[in-house]
C-alpha cells in the first residue's frame, strides 16, 4: 500500500492501534485526508486474544474517526474471507466491520468493506503470512516443504490488493485477479520456478499470477546470491557469453554507455523484472529497499561479467566507478510503456 501511494506521488500516514495507540496522534494523522483504510487486525492467540484485538483496534480506528476535525471521504475496511463463518475470528473481524462503518455513516464518509482472498506477495514472512511466502523461503534456503493439507487456495497479490483499497481497482473487477490453485500445484509451480531461476534463467511469464508469483519469489533471495556469475566462453577472436534465458518470452534488451563518475538509474519497480549486465569498464550497483535504510552494494566488472536481477520495490543505480567509458546491458521482462512505465524516481 505505502509503495503504491509513494508510487503515485502521494505519502501515507499511519495510525497506531492496539497498545500502541495514541489518540492525539492518530486524530492528527487522520484529520484532512481522503482515505482511512483499516488493514489491523489479530488472527494468531488465544481466543479472547482474537476477539478482543479485533474489537479493541475497530473500536479505536472508530473513535478516531469521530474525532477528526475533518474526517476523511472514505473508510474502507481490509475485510477477511472467514467474516462472519462462525469462528471467533470471523466474527470478530463481522463485528469491526459494523464498527467501522456506524462510525463512517456518523460523519458521513463512503464507507466500503472489502473482503479479500489469500494475500501473497514480495518480502511475506515466512510460517505467518501466507503458504507462499513459507513455500518461497524454504525452497530459496533448500529447505523441504511439506503439505499438510492440499485444499484449494484462493491468491491475490498484494498490490492488486492495495489498487482495491485505494480505490484504483473496481471491487467488481476483483475475482478477474484472483487465482484458483491447489497447494500441491502452488509448489509445484515455485519448485520448477526456483530450478528455472536457479541456473540464472528466467520462468515463463505468460500471466500476472506467473509474474506475481516469481517477482514473489525473487524477493527472497537478496543479499549475496543475488548476482548470478555468467560463464564467459574467449578465443582468439574475442569472447561470448549468454545474458539472459527467458522461457516463453522475449521482452526488451537496451544498451547504455556511461561517462566515468556519472550514476544512472535511482529509480524503482513495483512489478517489472530488469537484470543488469555491466559488458565493459568498472562499476558499483546499489539497492535499497523501500522505506528502510538497508542498501546493498556489489562492485561488478566487464572483466568478470555477473548478471544482477533488481528486485521490485529496492530502489537501485549503477555508478561507472572507473577511469573509462562503462558499457551496460539491460534486459526488462517487458516493453516500455510511456503510458504506464512502472518506474517511479527515488534516491538510494
Amino acid at each position: 500500500m505505502r509503495a503504491l501511494v509513494h508510487s503515485l506521488g502521494g505519502d501515507v500516514a499511519t495510525v497506531s492501534l492496539g497498545n500502541s495507540f495514541r489518540s492525539d496522534q492518530a486524530v492528527a494523522a487522520t484529520s484532512g485526508q481522503e482515505r482511512f483504510i483499516h488493514l489491523a487486525g489479530v488472527n494468531r492467540g488465544s481466543d479472547l486474544d482474537v476477539q478482543s484485538g479485533n474489537i479493541t483496534m475497530a473500536q479505536q480506528a472508530a473513535a478516531t474517526l469521530r474525532w477528526a476535525s475533518a474526517p476523511p471521504a472514505h473508510v474502507v475496511f481490509a475485510n477477511s474471507s472467514q467474516a462472519g463463518n462462525g469462528s471467533v475470528y470471523g466474527t470478530a473481524k463481522a463485528e469491526a466491520s459494523g464498527i467501522l462503518r456506524n462510525a463512517a455513516e456518523e460523519v458521513g464518509a463512503t464507507f466500503t468493506d472489502i473482503t479479500l482472498p489469500n494475500l501473497f506477495g514480495e518480502h511475506g514472512k515466512p510460517f505467518y503470512n501466507s503458504v507462499v511466502a513459507t513455500f518461497c523461503h524454504l525452497l530459496q534456503s533448500r529447505g523441504r516443504p511439506e503439505i499438510k493439507e492440499d485444499r484449494e487456495l484462493n491468491l491475490l497479490h498484494a498490490q492488486a490488493a492495495a489498487d482495491l483499497l485505494l480505490g484504483r481497482l473496481p471491487l467488481d473487477q476483483l475475482n478477474g485477479h484472483t487465482t484458483r490453485i491447489s497447494v500441491s500445484e502452488l509448489l509445484a509451480r515455485l519448485q520448477e520456478l526456483s530450478v528455472i531461476y536457479g541456473s540464472g534463467d528466467v520462468p515463463p511469464l505468460a500471466t500476472d499470477f506467473e509474474l506475481d508469483l516469481f517477482n514473489t519469489y525473487r524477493s527472497f533471495r537478496i543479499g549475496d546470491e543475488l548476482p548470478f556469475t555468467l560463464q564467459r566462453r574467449a578465443d582468439a577472436r574475442g569472447s561470448f557469453f549468454e545474458v539472459c534465458k527467458s522461457h516463453g518470452g522475449s521482452g526488451q534488451t537496451s544498451f547504455s554507455t556511461t561517462a566515468p563518475g556519472v550514476t544512472r538509474g535511482d529509480h524503482y519497480h513495483r512489478r517489472k523484472v530488469e537484470r543488469f549486465v555491466v559488458l565493459s569498464g568498472e562499476a558499483e550497483i546499489a539497492m535499497r529497499r523501500l522505506f528502510s535504510n538497508q542498501v546493498l552494494r556489489f562492485k561488478v566488472s566487464g572483466d568478470s561479467p555477473v548478471a544482477i536481477d533488481m528486485p521490485t520495490f529496492w530502489t537501485h543505480n549503477i555508478l561507472n566507478t572507473g577511469d573509462r567509458e562503462l558499457y551496460t546491458l539491460f534486459w526488462t521482462n517487458d516493453i516500455f510503456d510511456a503510458s504506464n512505465p512502472d518506474t517511479t524516481a527515488e534516491k538510494v
